[in-house]
């Protein structure tokens, strides 16, 4: 229990401290040594009955240290003249709430600086708010650690560098930043629904946290249709959760799932968000997305799925969005409409796509079309090749637990 609440506490710690103090970088240290010390003491003294500011304290106080200790280093410098002690900052206390908005939010939009590029902002996000470890993040965007280590680090200087104060932004300049602050929280889902790699399929604490947050985005921005989109994206999907594995944790794909598993509350809330968000504006990316959950959703067998009616949003999805995983899903609709030679086809123009040409899902995509097919022998191979590509052991598990049944049907 201790372990996600810290999760849950851990952007609302840094964002109380970042609005109090400012010193981004070193506040987040200071929450860092803040969290290492819950987890030492809460086990064997109990969880304090104000958790939160339990943390914002013992953080608070080492963060005070750290500057200390970073201005006795550099008295002489004329940069020190300009800093000020915590003690000596006039604003709010660190565990008051702030009116105007949740500090995670506030948090979020200042990770989505228009002073870095989009990939530092969700890197930085992803860190600071959705508290992935680096080696995480340097998976998501197919680099080395170190590289991504040094990527946060020039992103939290360029945020201290600007001076941005720690607040909502306005009106025009926080729709300027939403289209990255979206993204960040779909990238943030992403990874708790579906982990990319590791021994779980999917994270919940994550996953949840994405939902939160763009609850609170929705909320602060109730007439913007994507912000509406995404959360009924999220919920249309994390719906399916409960019968997405079996009772050893094994992947369950959505054809085998017990629909009466899923959680009706969250698809009534996402259909009705969608339903209401689509007349608003010329859809975009996350609203048609979440069209297509809601049609899975919505049927109550497999067989009832409406696929022609995917495949037509994936395709318009296709003309806003140049995202080879939109063209892969578009093929697998394609192929349940129409036949799994026409899917086929659509991936062999993908193979050229070197964006997605080695990732697993291509070669397990390839496996379910010429299994449809009735290629039990290209099928077993294309499984196979998909195994040892993915990262994720339940998906290893699974796409090698199809090759296996291929070979006992070959052998009966």
């Amino acid at each position: 229990m201790s372990e996600h609440l810290l999760r849950e506490l851990a952007p609302q710690v840094l964002g109380a401290l970042v609005r109090r103090y400012g010193h981004f970088a070193t506040a987040e240290d200071a929450v860092q040594e803040a969290l290492l010390a819950a987890a030492t003491q809460w086990p064997e003294q109990g969880v304090p009955d104000d958790p939160r500011a339990w943390l914002i304290t013992v953080a608070a106080r080492r963060l005070t240290d750290l500057l200390r200790a970073e201005q006795a280093r550099r008295r002489r410098e004329d940069a020190v003249a300009a800093r000020a002690l915590p003690d000596e900052w006039l604003s709010p206390a660190a565990d008051r709430q702030e009116a105007a908005g949740d500090d995670t939010l506030i948090l979020l939009f200042l990770c989505c600086h228009p002073s870095l590029t989009p990939p530092a902002q969700v890197a930085l996000t992803l860190r600071a708010v959705g508290g992935l470890g680096t080696a995480e993040i340097a998976r998501a965007f197919l680099v080395s650690e170190p590289t991504m280590t040094r990527r946060i680090t020039r992103a939290k200087q360029r945020v201290k560098d600007s001076g941005q104060p720690f607040r909502l932004p306005g009106k025009a300049e926080r729709e300027e930043r939403l289209a990255a602050v979206l993204h960040v929280l779909y990238l943030i889902f992403n990874e708790g629904y579906a982990s990319t790699s590791g021994p779980e399929l999917h994270r919940a604490e994550l996953a949840d946290e994405a939902i939160r947050l763009a609850r609170v985005v929705h909320r602060l921005l109730p007439d913007d249709p994507e912000a509406a989109g995404l959360l009924a994206l999220m919920l249309l999907t994390d719906a399916r959760r409960p019968a997405r594995t079996g009772p050893d944790g094994e992947l369950v794909p959505m054809a085998e799932q017990d629909r009466s598993k899923w959680h009706a509350a969250s698809i009534a809330e996402g259909t009705e968000l969608v339903t209401k968000a689509l007349p608003m504006a010329q859809p975009g990316p996350y609203c048609l997305q979440a069209a297509i959950a809601a049609l899975h959703d919505e049927a109550r067998t497999p067989e009832e799925t409406d696929w022609p009616q995917i495949t037509a949003l994936y395709e318009l999805l296709m003309r806003i969005s140049d995202n080879p995983v939109v063209a892969l899903n578009h093929a697998v609709a394609a192929a349940m409409a129409r036949g799994p030679s026409v899917g086929l086809e659509l991936l062999d123009r993908l193979g050229d796509d070197e964006r997605v040409a080695g990732d697993h899902r291509l070669f397990a995509v390839r496996a379910h079309l010429l299994e449809m097919s009735g290629d039990l022998a290209g099928a077993r191979e294309a499984y196979e090749e998909a195994a040892s590509r993915a990262l994720s052991l339940p998906q290893q598990r699974y796409l090698r637990g199809r090759a296996s049944r291929i070979d006992r049907r070959g052998r009966e």
